[in-house]
Parts: structure tokens; sequence; C-alpha cells
């Protein structure tokens, strides 16, 4: 009879001989079945040997990405710099391109790092080493996305009030400068008066970004844009983050548009707002 018990994604990781957090990326990513009860996982014995199947047929490029991401996210929550820059230094050898690096890489760490923490399975202080390291390689990536010429125009961005994600603005500042634009970046927790400042002294300002992840109240955001409106900034107010579910949300808080919940969601409504700007 086959075997129907059903087993913690650690189980199963270890029955498949590798990192937890390769196990969950299975499972974000679709590749293995799994079912969510609270904040804990359950994957069924019988859909291990799929995932085997799964593993098998994918491209070695593709396999090479997902175990490069489980070092990375090991040599993160250890704390080891110059094992996380020597998986990145790898990286960029095989031809990545640091916005593949920022995108394929290091933000899904980032992200297991986070899930991780949210789901007791990394500590809080693995997840401060985590960002203390991931910050350090953000620094040392950024000089390789400036840009010669003359910029699409100038994209103010940062955090609402009371969000300490500084890092989140760090690799969307560096993405946006990719894109062709200036990115003045504000960094975490702005208050409203720099966001009012910055943007009214801003040379051909094109939007406005605001991230809210999800300890940030409906309310601070709404004040925030009300305060932008009230200084006097006319061009397009985005918000986005994981505090935003979507398009209609962000318009009732008082925003022009939605910018998603991660760094290409915005990048693209980015796009689409100067397309219908034209």
């Amino acid at each position: 009879m086959a075997e129907t018990a059903r087993i913690s994604l650690p189980e199963a990781a270890e029955r498949l001989g590798v990192h937890y957090m390769t196990v969950y990326r299975y499972v974000r990513t679709g590749q293995l079945p799994a079912i969510r009860v609270g904040a804990k996982w359950s994957i069924d014995v019988a859909d291990l040997g799929l995932t085997n199947k799964t593993v098998d047929v994918r491209s070695s490029r593709t396999f090479n990405q997902t175990q490069r991401t489980a070092r990375l996210l090991d040599r993160l929550t250890a704390g080891d710099g110059v094992g996380a820059w020597t998986i990145i230094e790898g990286a960029l050898a095989s031809g990545s391109d640091p916005t593949a690096i920022y995108l394929n890489l290091l933000a899904p760490a980032l992200t297991c790092v986070g899930d991780g923490w949210r789901n007791d399975q990394i500590s809080i202080a693995q997840e401060h080493r985590a960002s203390v390291i991931a910050t350090q390689i953000v620094g040392r990536l950024g000089p390789r996305f400036a840009r010669r010429g003359r910029s699409r125009g100038s994209v103010v961005l940062g955090l609402a009030p009371g969000d300490q994600h500084a890092l989140t603005a760090l690799i969307l500042a560096d993405l946006v400068r990719n894109a062709g634009f200036e990115p003045i970046n504000l960094g975490a927790d702005t208050p409203s008066r720099s966001f009012v400042e910055t943007a009214l002294s801003a040379d051909r300002l094109v939007a406005v970004l605001v991230g809210a992840t999800s300890n940030v109240s409906d309310d601070v955001v709404v004040d925030l844009l009300h305060d932008l409106r009230a200084g006097g900034v006319s061009r397009p107010l985005l918000v986005g983050g994981r505090a935003v579910t979507d398009v209609e949300h962000a318009k009732r808080l008082g925003a022009d548009g939605w910018s998603g919940r991660d760094a290409p969601d915005a990048l693209r409504a980015l796009e689409n707002l100067v397309v219908t700007v034209r």
C-alpha cells in the first residue's frame, strides 16, 4: 500500500537530502504540492517522488540557480559575508548580470529569510545577520547599475513612516536607475515632510513611489499620501508592498496607482505610467 502520511518541510528536506529552504522553494514555485495550516506546511510523502522527477528534468541552469540560492541563504543566515560574496561572484562569472542577481538570487533568498522568520524557522538574530550581509552585497553591486547620459526623469522613493525595511528601497533604487530613471531614495521610516520637500525639489519628477510592508497600517499611508497632495506634489503617487493588496486597495488609500508587491511589479508600474503620460 502506498505511503500516505504527511510530513513537515524539515522532514521532507531530510528525506530529499537538501536544505530546508530548498524544499520551501519547491513549495513556493509549485514543484511540490503542500498544504498550509496556520504557519505550518505539510507534504504528502507520496509527492516526494514527483519532486525528484521534477528536479531531474529541469535544465541545469535552473537547477544551479536553485542550489546557488540555497547556498546564499545559508551564508546570509550564518553571517558569512565572504562566503555570500563568493556566491555572488560565481553568479557574475557564470554570466548573470546585476539585475538577474537581484531578482533571481538575492531577492528569493531574502524572501526565504523573511518567511522563515515569520514561521519560526529562522531566528531574529539570523534575520539581522542576513540583512546586514545583504546590504553589503547591494553596496558592492550598486555601482554596476550606473548609466551614462540624460535620465528619463527623477523618481522619489521611500518607505512609509514606521517601515524599517531599508534594504527593499536600496534594491529598488538600483533597478530604477538601471531602467534609465534617476532614483532619489529616502530609505526607511520616511516622514511626510521629507517626501514633500524632496518631491517638490526633484528635477523632472516622474512619480513618487511609497513602500509599505505588512507592519504599516492603512492610516499611516493615507496620512502620508494626503500630506503629499496637500504639500503641492502633483505628480503620480504610487504605493505598493506587502501591506497593499491590489490596485483597488491603493486607490482607497489615496494613491494614483499600485506599484505591486515587489521590485519587478514596481518597475512595470513605472513603465506603464510613463507610457500613459505620453
